[in-house]
């Protein structure tokens, strides 16, 4: 088991956007860990009620009865801003509120009721309740408290979302060894479980193509004996089943309102119960050619019914299928590779199920073969646990190095709003690369260097990462003092930026680990103590449902002892038993409030001194 120096196990959770997994090196292997529904997978969701908080199956299973209050691709708002065009368009289609908070640089916050009370909570904290999930999930199955694990992100994801996600592993009681690529990740599973490095190949270039709930990512990696080299990476943060499912969706309402002049779009409760049915209908379709959408009572007392034929679920998405064709054709250019050179394809994420996926990427490989002998929902938290076990100490083969990449270019804003890219995207990290500039005008003694990243050359279209000044530059006309700006990036993806002006000897820098829209660290204790308080309201909770089924067996267990012995009970102590635990079946109809175990524990022991004397008649 992956331990690390204080004995409690490093676990690799996949963190993703309709779907976590969780995983442990154990026993030379890794296990992933079932729930407490027996499901290897757990809905990334969490719903808030009248009198409780619900995270995964129990979240999704009520969606439909609680849809503006039970959230999902959360994933789909980490690490972004309010404004940004893909929070505006998911907003249309949640049917929970989203709002920008004006004390965070337009940070976007989902605003619930919960008991009763609205509540603001950000994507962070969110993120973290799942995480919290997958993390007593783990604690469950291994019996010990777990505080290390390896969390994974897309590939694509920048720095700010990256960032975004250790704050919700930090606010969810974790230690974060590692912030690592979804495919860096599913290429380590495969690495160990086709044993694709042996003596007899030098090297094989994978193509990992990852498509999950929300996030889509491409990566190159050249397995070879003692190494696992990211080559290029490439994909689309905004494009996953999700967007297949609205397709779908919209289908359906547009023939609803077609059929009954009647527009279902105000009406979340149908909305959502129409979402289901058509995420059925997808996953029914990856190995049908048709299926039947059928709801009853869908709007205003009108059924739903619909045929959808493979065929046009695929005609509804064509387009978006044919996109995922774009990052794999950058993944090449960047990598500098043929079609030819790629050995084998890995499929990641649920949605490569879709037949029509699958047949584009293999007609654009010429028939190359695909791998199916990792489970496309489990590969990315299978190497997420294999490299938790490195970095805790206990893997065996730890010679094996992990080189990735940077997933976009980063540099700084010059003259002119333009951008000046010091670090290209795909460049092997850890890595420190420098470039020189001026000042831009005569006799200027201190500049503002603004650090983003993006593959835009106006650099405020990019990604924001942080500004620093240098100031004490030499008196000179613009262009002849000589600045270096060096960025450095080390393997846990933190970048540092250092500027010095030769002639003067003066230097600054600053380390990017935060953003302007990041939580502050007063913000991530106030969240890690309201999570202390949802776990401790989480075992109340626990002990007053073990009361309330104590009660419920103990009555079970009398009936079946009336049914099972009726010649051994005298009709006085027969009917004396029956009307007791009729009255405390009555009263457990009446006592639904789970808020107060004792009050169960009371009628139990008030329910055993009654039958206790009587039941003991029987077989003595």
């Amino acid at each position: 088991m992956a331990r690390n120096g204080r004995g409690s196990a490093a676990i690799g959770i996949d963190l993703g956007t309709t779907y976590s997994c969780v995983g442990v090196w154990q026993h030379d292997h890794v296990e992933i860990i079932t729930n407490d529904q027996g499901n290897r997978t757990t809905p990334s969701c969490v719903a808030f009620t009248q009198n409780e908080r619900l995270v995964g199956e129990a979240a999704k299973n009520q969606i439909s009865a609680n849809p503006t209050n039970t959230i999902y691709d959360a994933k789909r708002l980490i690490g972004r801003r309010f404004t940004d065009e893909t929070v505006q368009s998911d907003r249309k289609l949640w049917p929970f509120k989203v709002l920008s908070c004006p004390r965070k640089d337009s940070k976007p916050v989902i605003v619930v009721t919960y008991k009763g009370v609205e509540k603001h909570y950000f994507a962070e904290e969110i993120s973290a309740m799942v995480l919290m999930k997958m993390k007593e999930t783990a604690e469950a199955y291994l019996d010990s408290e777990v505080k290390d694990a390896v969390i994974t992100v897309p590939a694509y994801f920048n720095d700010s979302q990256r960032q975004a996600t250790r704050d919700a592993g930090i606010i969810a009681g974790l230690n974060v060894m590692r912030i690592i690529n979804e495919p860096t990740a599913a290429a380590i599973a495969y690495g160990l479980e086709n044993k694709a490095v042996d003596s007899k190949v030098d090297t094989s270039n994978v193509l990992v193509f990852d498509l999950g709930g929300g996030t889509f990512d491409v990566s190159l990696v050249t397995l070879g004996n003692d190494l696992f080299e990211v080559k290029a990476i490439s994909g689309n943060s905004h494009l996953g089943g999700v967007d297949f499912d609205n397709r779908l969706v919209n289908h359906c309402v547009a023939e609803f309102k077609s059929n009954h002049n009647k527009d279902i779009n105000d009406n979340p409760r149908a909305l959502a119960r129409l979402r289901a049915a058509c995420e059925r209908a997808k996953r029914t379709l990856s190995s049908s050619t048709e299926t039947n959408i059928e709801i009853d009572c869908l709007y205003e007392g009108i059924d739903f019914s619909s045929v959808i034929s493979r065929a046009r679920f695929e005609k509804l998405n064509m387009d978006l299928f044919k996109d995922c064709l774009e990052p794999v054709e950058c993944c090449l250019r960047d990598a500098k590779m043929e079609k030819s050179d790629v050995n084998e394809i890995v499929l990641v994420g649920g949605s490569t199920r879709i037949p029509k996926v699958q047949r584009l990427l293999q007609d654009f490989f010429n028939g190359l073969g695909i791998c199916k002998s990792l489970n496309p929902d489990e590969a990315v938290a299978y190497g997420a646990a294999i490299h938790a076990a490195v970095l805790s100490g206990v893997r065996h083969n730890q010679h094996v190095m992990l080189v990735d990449v940077t997933p976009l270019s980063l540099g700084v804003e010059v003259l002119g709003g333009g951008m000046s890219v010091v670090i290209p995207r795909n460049t092997p990290i850890p890595v420190k690369m420098e470039k020189k500039f001026s000042t831009g005008y005569d006799y200027q003694t201190a500049i503002t260097i603004q650090v983003y990243e993006g593959e835009i050359s106006v650099s405020n279209e990019n990604n924001f990462l942080g500004s620093f000044e240098l100031d004490g530059i030499t008196l000179a006309p613009r262009g002849v003092p000589s600045i270096t700006c060096s960025f450095e990036i080390d393997n846990n993806g933190i970048l540092t930026v250092i500027a010095e002006e030769k002639s003067s000897g003066s230097t600054s820098e600053i380390t990017i680990t935060k953003h302007s829209g990041s939580l502050s660290k007063g913000e991530i204790d106030r969240m890690v103590e309201e999570a202390k308080e949802y776990i401790a309201e989480d075992m109340d909770r626990k002990k007053v449902k073990t009361a309330k089924a104590n009660l419920e067996n103990y009555v079970n267990n009398v009936w079946d002892i009336l049914n099972d012995n009726p010649e051994e009970i005298g009709v006085r102590d027969k009917k004396k038993l029956e009307d007791a635990v009729e009255k405390t079946i009555q009263w457990l109809e009446w006592n639904c409030d789970l808020t107060n175990g004792r009050k169960f524990e009371d009628k139990l022991e008030e329910l055993k001194n009654i039958c206790s004397p009587l039941m003991s008649k029987i077989n003595p």
